[in-house]
């Protein structure tokens, strides 16, 4: 996966061809899925549409309005310099309830940063600036709305087993190196919400005991 490399020999072009699916796998790199439309920077191998993701400002995807009802982003999204074009432009293409999945680093663990094509880091409540209410205070452009509904950190078993989710998050909160991956899904929200602070609402949090 390179969301910010430009493809040298693209074996199909976005502006010629506009594949139909329902399941869109973002930034898929050389993890192509069987059902999933695999769209990637890179002409590799199963990648299905090239498209260079940091572009979404003034590029559209190459996909209808509310045509997509799944979409996965493993990994890609510390790679985007400015992920609210990224995301208005997701939602555009997202059928009304539909669902996504980011998989990212957190952003107290070490693995945040440790591949220096990562350009941000992520934590639990940056996923509420994807949706609308978040933004009652400010008005940065953004014309989105994916609400979080429910945040999974990824924390080794052999460190917490036994230890009650409230400890396990206090640590997560005060400590580094606790949380290596956060899961989150998401559900497209249409029509756009207003940006009203009573309509904000918190991600459920899971935890994940990994081997």
């Amino acid at each position: 996966m390179s969301a910010k490399k430009k493809s040298a020999a693209p074996s199909k072009s976005p502006a010629s061809s506009k594949p139909t699916g329902r399941k869109l796998n973002l930034g898929c790199g050389r993890d192509s899925r069987a059902g999933w439309i695999n769209l990637d920077s890179m002409a590799l191998p199963g990648v299905d549409v090239i498209a260079d993701l940091s572009l979404c400002a003034t590029t559209p995807l190459p996909f209808e309005d509310d045509s997509i009802d799944e979409f996965l982003l493993s990994h890609l999204l510390e790679h985007i310099p400015e992920p609210l074009p990224l995301m208005q432009e997701l939602w555009r293409i997202a059928r009304p309830g539909a669902t996504m999945q980011i998989r990212v680093p957190h952003g107290a663990h070490d693995s945040a940063w440790t591949d220096p094509t990562h350009v941000r880091p992520y934590f639990a409540r940056s996923f509420g600036y994807f949706s609308q209410p978040w933004y009652w205070r400010a008005d940065y452009g953004y014309r989105g709305d994916w609400q979080p509904e429910l945040i999974t950190y990824s924390v080794p078993k052999r460190r917490f087993n036994g230890m009650m989710p409230p400890q396990i998050i206090e640590q997560i909160d005060g400590l580094r190196n606790v949380v290596e991956e956060m899961i989150v899904d998401l559900v497209a929200i249409k029509p756009l919400r207003q940006p009203k602070r009573e309509l904000m609402k918190a991600a459920n949090i899971k935890i994940f005991l990994a081997e």
